[in-house]
C-alpha cells in the first residue's frame, strides 16, 4: 500500500510539474498564449507563488523518487549485466555455418573419335 502511495505521488507530481512548467510564461510567451492567454493573469509578473508551487512539486517529485528507490525490494536491484540466475541457459559463441557440399571432380574431355569400343 505504501509503495502504491509513493507511485501515485511520483506520477501525479510529474504530470503536474510538466503542466505547470509549460503554462508558465517565459520571455517568449510560453504555452499559455496557445490557449488564448487565459493564464496570463495567473502567471504574470507577480509569479512568486507559482515559482514556490513549482519548487514544491519538484521537491515532492524528487523525494518520492528517492523513497521509491529506498523502499525497493533488494531482489529486484540486480544489474542487467550481472551473473545469470542459476539454471539459466548461457549463450556461447555462435556456431560456424556448415561447410558447403564438396564439388565433384572435373571430368577430363575424351580424346579420339568418341568410339569407346576397343579393338576394331
Amino acid at each position: 500500500m505504501f509503495q502504491f502511495l509513493l507511485y501515485a505521488i511520483f506520477f501525479s507530481s510529474a504530470v503536474l510539474l510538466i503542466l505547470v512548467i509549460l503554462l508558465q510564461e517565459s520571455k517568449g510567451g510560453g504555452l499559455s498564449e496557445a490557449f488564448g492567454g487565459a493564464g496570463a493573469e495567473t502567471f504574470g509578473p507577480r509569479a512568486g507563488g507559482i515559482s514556490k508551487f513549482t519548487f514544491g512539486l519538484f521537491g515532492a517529485w524528487i523525494l518520492s523518487a528517492l523513497a521509491l528507490h529506498w523502499t525497493a525490494d533488494p531482489a529486484d536491484s540486480g544489474s542487467v549485466m550481472g551473473d545469470p540466475p542459476p539454471g539459466a541457459a548461457v549463450a556461447g559463441p555462435p556456431e560456424a555455418p556448415p561447410a558447403p557440399p564438396a564439388l565433384p571432380a572435373p571430368v577430363e574431355p575424351a580424346t579420339g573419335d568418341g568410339n569407346t569400343e576397343d579393338g576394331e
